[in-house]
């Protein structure tokens, strides 16, 4: 059947340039005569590969030189633990919980010391992002934690919240390198990169040096202290190594389009088109507030599941897969990261306006 228009969560759609390189690579890398999948974490070839992504990430992020850049295992639920285990000195940290991985997070927090919900949005299904321009933040605390952009409700925050002097610490996973970012507002910014960077299995971690210290809490497995992999630059033992060669791929695609100035641009009017749909549609809505939407991600809802059914199921047979909502959101949601071509954002409107002519 070709490709289809892939509107998945995560692992997502890639850029096709990409496969198509690796691809063109997977027996033999660049004349060395064997795939990235065989070689050595510890050759020649492949310490090129990493220094290169590392060096492309910092290029299209512009991370200040006192931040360290890992290449990670464990994905974006490791940090969950590894944040609370390295960063605790107080045993208190405070968390925005603005969905379902939010939660998650400030669940492990739990097991680790005092974790203080600041606010949260989970009396409207999280379906906006509450106000942190002054939130009550005690003094003693570690850091306060957000998930910047909610992969299954499809808010993002368009303001950062005021710490009030404390660590920023966020989870991008799910809009990691659409826009350009400030490295320099948090203390970590981390992301599976699944959604929009690279395959399942890698996990990016730019982290402030202040924050990288012996002084873990007891107990923490060497495996999981940030100085480990700092130290190791990545290496201390097989990293994920076909994984982050695609990331490197990604980051030089990125680049070449012109950076993530470029990139928001392309993800503002493909995000536009869908909503301005939605906008106007008697049949499909939307179902977060406006001045909170993502992106990336994108919800809604017939308000009928039957219906709801039977557009998945459609959408389906024209080439338009993976679009059923998160169980806790229902009806549909379509992710339209990086690399969806506006191509298929503008299809799938067309056939949306289709379906709701036909099932009026």
């Amino acid at each position: 059947m070709g490709r289809v228009y892939n509107f998945s969560a995560g692992p997502a759609v890639l850029p096709e340039e990409v496969l198509r390189e690796a691809a063109d690579e997977m027996l033999d890398y660049q004349g060395c005569g064997m795939s990235v999948m065989e070689m050595s974490h510890r050759s020649k070839v492949y310490d090129k590969i990493i220094k290169e992504a590392e060096k492309d990430i910092r290029d299209l992020m512009k991370i200040p030189d006192n931040y360290k850049v890992l290449f990670l295992q464990g994905g974006a639920s490791q940090q969950f633990a590894m944040i609370p285990m390295n960063l605790m000195k107080n045993k208190k940290a405070g968390y925005i919980v603005t969905g379902q991985w939010a939660k998650k997070a400030f669940q492990e927090a739990q097991i680790y010391g005092e974790a203080v919900k600041l606010a949260s949005s989970e009396d409207k299904t999280f379906s906006y992002i509450p106000d942190c321009s002054d939130l009550d933040i005690a003094d003693d605390l570690d850091y306060v934690y957000i998930c910047e952009n909610n992969t299954i409700y499809g808010t993002k925050y368009k303001q950062l919240p005021n710490t009030k002097g404390h660590t920023l610490v966020a989870d991008v996973s799910s809009c990691f390198l659409s826009e350009p970012v400030d490295v320099s507002k948090y203390g970590i910014i981390y992301g599976g990169v699944q959604k929009n960077v690279g395959p399942a299995g890698v996990v990016v971690v730019i982290i402030r040096e202040d924050l990288i210290t012996e002084d873990t809490l007891p107990g923490t497995p060497t495996m999981l202290k940030y100085k480990t992999h700092a130290d190791a630059e990545s290496l201390y033992n097989t990293p994920p190594c076909y994984g982050i060669y695609i990331c490197g791929k990604v980051f030089q695609w990125l680049k070449k389009m012109g950076g993530l100035e470029e990139i928001q641009k392309r993800n503002m009017e493909k995000a536009k088109l869908l909503y301005d749909f939605l906008d106007q549609s008697e049949m499909f809505q939307g179902t977060v507030e406006p001045k909170d939407r993502s992106l990336m991600n994108v919800p809604f809802v017939t308000g009928d599941k039957e219906l709801d059914a039977k557009f998945v199921a459609e959408a389906e047979k024209a080439g338009f897969v993976n679009l059923k909502g998160h169980r806790t959101v229902g009806g549909m949601r379509a992710s339209i990261y990086n690399a969806m071509p506006k191509e298929g954002v503008e299809k799938l409107v067309s056939f949306m306006k289709q379906f709701e002519a036909d099932n009026r």
